[in-house]
């Protein structure tokens, strides 16, 4: 039978399917912790514009029975408010009933408040804690909380990632016999056969949705050889900035990966494979436990008990010489 034919027929005869498949389990290990965070930030992420606006509503002020207080009587109280500290800005707000939006500083420090124009009352941060952990898990899922350095590091994540989904492709086919049941989770198998088969089916039917996360994490972590591209592709960027086709397609990858489309329907989509590879992650790793840590484990019983039975029947024998030469008659 050719290489060919077993490939076909029996891929888990080829060596090089069995060498995938220890390097898509021992990469997949080694990502774990990263895959988690980028599918959980990246699922909230999706409603992130429904979350900014949630956390950002500001309070409303009923107009006093005075008129409304200058800029200066404001900075004024914004300086009572907050001792120290001296007002670098001043926003007035378009509508009479919003707040005004005061930036403080005192040195290094620096706050962003809320006054209301007719009483001079501090309402409070105008960020709220909700908006700034929006912010503060958007730059986690971009750039890893390390500027540059961590939007670099994202895009060698991302190119592991999208060499693991190809590497799961070829690890999928089961044979030309049986590539249907891989198509669908087989309920009745024993625990290890269903965990298997839910790795199997949920990363098929997601593989799409995976390999699309990871070329787009790599355009967004490393734009310019995308560009480039088109550049030779389309020509240089003509004059009346129209936009080329190569352009839509890089704008449209990048709205892919966030979910940023108008409809709920295509959200909640994109939530639910957003999370599959949670799925995935958690499958994979009892695989890796069930293959190699259990074995690990059962060995080193093994081994341990081995030592006790051979330390104990030396000492054993040892003590028994010893007694009968302390009570042979001389």
């Amino acid at each position: 039978m050719t290489l060919a034919q077993r490939w076909l027929r029996h891929p888990q005869s080829v060596w090089l399917r069995k060498a995938l498949f220890q390097v898509h389990l021992w990469t997949g290990i080694a990502l774990a912790l990263y895959i988690l965070m980028m599918s959980l930030t990246g699922t909230v992420l999706i409603y992130r514009r429904e979350l900014s606006k949630a956390f950002s509503a500001e309070p409303r002020v009923l107009a006093g029975p005075g008129p409304r207080m200058t800029g200066d009587e404001l900075r004024q109280a914004a300086r009572q408010a907050h001792p120290g500290y001296e007002v670098t800005q001043l926003f007035e707000p378009k509508k009479q009933d919003q707040a005004v939006e005061v930036w403080l500083s005192r040195g290094p420090q620096k706050m962003q408040r809320l006054f209301n124009p007719y009483s001079g009352e501090d309402l409070g941060a105008s960020l709220q804690a909700g908006f700034r952990f929006v912010l503060w898990l958007a730059d986690l899922h971009d750039n890893l909380l390390f500027g540059r350095a961590g939007r670099l590091s994202n895009g060698v994540g991302s190119v592991c990632v999208t060499l693991l989904t190809l590497s799961g492709i070829v690890i999928w086919w089961p044979g030309i016999n049986k590539w249907r049941r891989s198509l669908i989770i087989d309920w009745k198998a024993n625990p290890w056969r269903l965990n298997w088969s839910l790795h199997s089916a949920f990363g098929f039917w997601s593989i799409a949705f995976v390999i699309m996360w990871g070329i787009s994490g790599i355009y967004l972590s490393y734009p310019a050889p995308f560009n480039d591209l088109v550049d030779f592709i389309s020509g240089p960027e003509p004059q009346a900035r129209k936009l080329r086709l190569g352009d839509s397609f890089l704008a449209w990858l990048a709205r892919m990966h966030f979910g940023r489309f108008p409809s709920l329907p295509l959200k909640i989509v994109w939530t639910i494979f957003g999370l599959i590879p949670v799925v995935l992650l958690v499958t994979g790793s009892l695989m890796w436990w069930n293959r190699v840590l259990a074995p690990w484990y059962r060995r080193r019983l093994v081994e341990q008990r081995h030592i006790r039975e051979h330390r104990l029947p030396h000492t054993g024998g040892a003590t028994a010489v010893y007694s009968s030469s302390r009570t042979s008659p001389s």
